[in-house]
């Protein structure tokens, strides 16, 4: 069997050696022991099992960037992204770990007061407390600016009034973190940051568990907030207004973390096809004697390489802290561009079979598409990269 990690010829970076290789192979049989075997089922019924959290904390898979004081194992973003892409290669996809790691635990560690991070990362390491992050509502995807869920301070608490929609984890999350507007009269400089234990919360509501196209083991959610009441100190930063510039200093890590999670899952997906196509026969001979197949896999081998080359080069800027908005959002468009690319000329070299659910390929057809969206569009990313010229 062709490994996901074999398939390219891509040096390996300085970055992925040491205990960072030692903990992908571990993510990696921990993941395929204790998690795959569950998985089918998980997508049957669209929500992944309360328990996946609960191993993965116990097995160190939480927050492993996250300072030791602060319960995590004092990691950094490589240590993510290695844990990112065992789940891309072993073809978990649907568990949201990746958003609670990469994504909702930075949030608290970079703007939260130090009583916050005590009161919050250790529940996140352990997988008492799951993540989410609310920004989409019904109205306002992209353009974060026309949001209208509303904080009004009422003496030391906020009422928090609106709703959000396409919420990642959003059936399990117990620790949320919302956009909100706290002035609306300011525009960007009116939005604010608050987070929302949610546990017996009043005013609280989850709506249903969408139906989408893919990644059906995900928990994705309506969230719905009417007066529900948080102490003003629930709010990150040390005043209001300035729930904007902290969503634009973490989304270039959100944009990268989605570039990881297309590179494995094309890694993945050369591997399975490489492996059906020689066993698979036509016409006297396997698939992969036909010259179109060899042609068409060795086309998708080079534009991989070269995006594996890429997106291991932006961990190693974003490690240095010189990723920029304007390369994190060239990864995020190129690589999910790729991404469905390759899902969809590999499902074609699978033929009728590749269409068919009991293969993979036909999954992770239906996975990547949405990669495209979330994260900000990809229409987005070239407006964002347009303005470095």
């Amino acid at each position: 069997m062709t490994l996901p990690s074999e398939i390219l010829q891509a040096p390996t970076p300085d970055w992925r050696n040491g205990d960072v290789a030692q903990l992908e192979e571990m993510a990696n049989r921990f993941f395929s022991s204790e998690l795959l075997p569950h998985y089918d089922g998980w997508e049957k019924q669209e929500i992944v099992d309360r328990s996946a959290w609960e191993k993965s904390g116990e097995a160190g898979l939480l927050c492993a960037s996250m300072p030791e004081e602060y319960g995590g194992a004092g990691g950094t973003y490589a240590h993510e992204a290695v844990i990112t892409e065992a789940i891309g290669h072993v073809g978990i996809d649907g568990f949201g770990l990746a958003l609670h790691n990469s994504i909702v635990a930075p949030y608290i560690l970079h703007h939260g007061s130090e009583e916050q991070k005590q009161k919050w990362l250790p529940r996140m390491a352990s997988g008492e407390l799951i993540g989410a992050i609310a920004m989409t509502e019904p109205g306002a995807g992209s353009d974060l600016q026309g949001i209208r869920t509303s904080a009004v301070k009422d003496g030391n608490h906020y009422l928090i009034n609106g709703s959000k929609t396409f919420i990642t984890n959003g059936q399990h999350a117990n620790l949320i973190i919302v956009v909100v507007k706290t002035d609306p009269s300011k525009g960007a400089k009116g939005i604010s940051l608050v987070v929302l234990e949610t546990d017996k919360l009043e005013g609280f509501r989850r709506g249903r568990n969408l139906d989408k196209v893919g990644l059906k083991a995900n928990d994705t959610s309506e969230l719905f907030f009417d007066d529900v009441r948080i102490p003003t100190s629930n709010m990150l930063g040390a005043e209001e207004g300035l729930g904007f510039f902290q969503l634009m200093q973490e989304l270039p890590q959100e944009r990268l973390l989605i570039a990881n999670q297309a590179i494995c899952a094309i890694e993945r997906a050369l591997a399975l096809t490489v492996d059906y196509v020689k066993e698979r026969k036509a016409f006297g001979k396997s698939i992969m004697d036909f010259q179109n197949t060899q042609f068409k896999l060795a086309e998708l081998k080079t534009e991989a390489t070269i995006a594996r080359i890429f997106v291991d080069n932006c961990v190693a800027q974003h490690l240095e802290k010189k990723l920029d908005q304007t390369m994190a959002s060239m990864a995020k468009l190129y690589l999910t561009d790729l991404q469905c690319k390759v899902m969809d000329e590999c499902l074609q070299l699978h033929g009728g079979y590749g269409y068919m659910n009991e293969y993979p390929i036909a999954r992770m057809f239906r996975d990547a598409r949405v990669q495209r969206i979330y994260g900000g569009t990809n229409e987005i990313m070239k407006l964002l990269i347009a303005r470095s010229l």
